[in-house]
């Protein structure tokens, strides 16, 4: 029954999701409508607290008023679009070109010949869901390579490709605050901002035992748990759910993927065989760069820099193009760099309709944060949370405050920026109304908010870049059938995980160390 009714509300969401306009669509609507919005309500000022812990106010700025005609006209190309999250942009493009050689050289497919068989299929959505967690140490590449190799993979066993690219998008995206590594960045950026947060505003910085906190480590224990019991779920999700539903669904296979014949050729066989010495060299380069010229230094500020990481995406990009170029060289597919460039070239033809989507997002999304509407969603939250009136049950104050985050996740973008706005917010206001909310917990509470819903939200990132992959099987796919396939994740995630953060509050165990 329960079965019947879960099926019953997915395909609701789903004919409701026809209806929802293309992506790009939508942020030209979200861009008219913001513009006007500040018409009416530029001027209008609210106070919340800085990471000083003194009182910040902000002021709705006019983006029709003169002035800020002259900013957008100014910004819309270079720090709006090709500038956003720190040109995020130029690194999709760059991945794609060496995700291009490998692609189009047929190594691809060649690998998939060779995996596909035998290869236990049960285990699969738990892999790729393991491994998309896991990706976020690498920050952007779980979503530019896991998930259109994970289509791949599906699509060589003969499966519907977007059920492999949907458990790999629940791993990376909503998965993303969990770990098996200690210390991702994405630890230092919460933990080290808690802090500041914390003790700006006179709140203790230690844990519900009094012990003090580190802060890239405070949430080990409870990401080390987070990581099994998600990439369990999202197996189980997979299998139970969004598998059987999308096996019912059409799907295409592009000419480029040749998977008819499963026998390896003796030309395929040379060029797995040079792909994995040039994997091989490539990676001894990539250590030799990792303990050379691009190896951790402190700064004169006495800052820890690790050159290395800054620049994985390069690194991966260059490993893909080694081992593609080598595979095709030596399969007789590229028979001089001639070719090579025209596999660059191909993919990029894949790519107008993201260059088309981020104009308009990331356009979006800088006058979000410009003109102090972000700034105002997230205050409106905070005041809704204070409004509950939830000061004598602890549960039930962290569990609104997990799903206020959820909901402001789903307009505001940006892990960082949301928490840079709540943080200072939230970590003294909720301690004031109950000590047993601790900076760590109500940072750890942030984290399974912010991540849950990320995959249900136009105001991430990559989910239009995500939705243009999945277009490769599927041309006729909406942004709202997407959310419909990516719903059940994000249920299954948004309450075993919050299970999970209440179980450990009322048990006493520690979050981290």
């Amino acid at each position: 029954m329960t079965n019947d009714s879960s099926k019953g509300f997915i395909a609701f969401v789903e004919r409701v999701g026809k209806r929802i306009p293309d992506p790009v669509i939508i942020f030209i609507y979200f861009l008219v409508g913001a513009l006007v919005l500040t018409a009416f309500i530029g001027g209008l000022t609210f106070e919340t607290f800085g990471a000083s812990g003194q009182p910040v106010v902000h002021e709705i700025r006019n983006m029709l008023a003169r002035e800020q005609v002259v900013w957008l006209f100014d910004n819309a190309l270079l720090a709006n679009w090709l500038g956003f999250g720190g040109g995020v942009l130029g690194v999709i493009l760059i991945v794609m070109l060496g995700v291009g050689i490998a692609e189009h050289s047929g190594l691809f497919g060649a690998i998939l010949k060779k995996v596909s068989r035998g290869l236990p299929e049960k285990w699969l959505p738990l892999l790729l869901v393991f491994i998309g967690i896991m990706s976020s140490i690498a920050t952007d590449a779980g979503y530019l390579i896991l998930i259109p190799l994970a289509g791949l993979l599906y699509a060589g066993l003969g499966k519907n490709p977007l059920i492999g690219m949907a458990a790999a998008f629940a791993g990376v995206s909503a998965g993303f605050s969990a770990n098996l590594i200690p210390a991702t960045p994405i630890d230092v950026i919460i933990g080290v901002n808690a802090q500041v947060f914390a003790e700006a505003q006179g709140v203790p910085f230690v844990n519900a035992r009094g012990e003090a906190l580190t802060p890239a480590t405070m949430h080990y224990y409870f990401i080390l748990v987070s990581t099994f019991v998600l990439a369990t779920v999202g197996a189980w999700v997979t299998l139970k759910f969004v598998g059987p539903r999308l096996e019912q669904k059409p799907y295409q296979i592009p000419a480029e993927l040749k998977i008819t014949d499963f026998d390896v050729t003796p030309q395929e066989q040379r060029g797995l065989r040079a792909a994995g010495i040039a994997l091989v060299l490539s990676l001894a380069a990539v250590f030799a760069l990792a303990v050379g010229p691009l190896a951790t230094f402190t700064n004169e500020a006495g800052q820890q820099v690790t050159p290395y990481l800054n620049n994985v995406i390069l690194l991966i990009t260059f490993v893909f193009a080694a081992i593609g170029i080598a595979f095709g060289v030596a399969s007789g597919k590229f028979r001089s760099m001639l070719d090579v460039v025209k596999a660059m070239v191909k993919q990029m033809d894949t790519m107008g309709y993201i260059l088309v989507l981020t104009f308009f997002c990331y356009n979006f999304l800088g006058v979000l944060s410009y003109s102090g509407l972000g700034a105002y969603i997230t205050y409106l939250g905070a005041n809704l949370l204070v409004a509950l009136g939830l000061q004598s049950f602890p549960v039930l104050l962290l569990i609104g405050f997990v799903l206020v985050t959820a909901l402001i996740n789903l307009f505001v973008g940006g892990l960082t920026s949301k928490w840079m706005l709540l943080g200072p917010i939230f970590i003294p206001m909720l301690y004031m109304v109950n000590p047993a909310m601790t900076p760590d917990l109500v940072a750890a509470a942030f984290r399974v908010a912010d991540s849950a819903t990320n995959i249900i939200t136009p105001m991430m990132s990559y989910a239009g870049i995500i939705l243009a992959f999945m277009r490769k099987y599927n041309p006729q796919l909406s942004f709202g059938e997407m959310i419909a396939m990516m719903l059940p994740y994000s249920i299954a995630f948004m309450l075993v995980w919050t299970v999970l953060l209440v179980g450990f509050f009322s048990l006493g165990i520690p979050l981290g160390f």
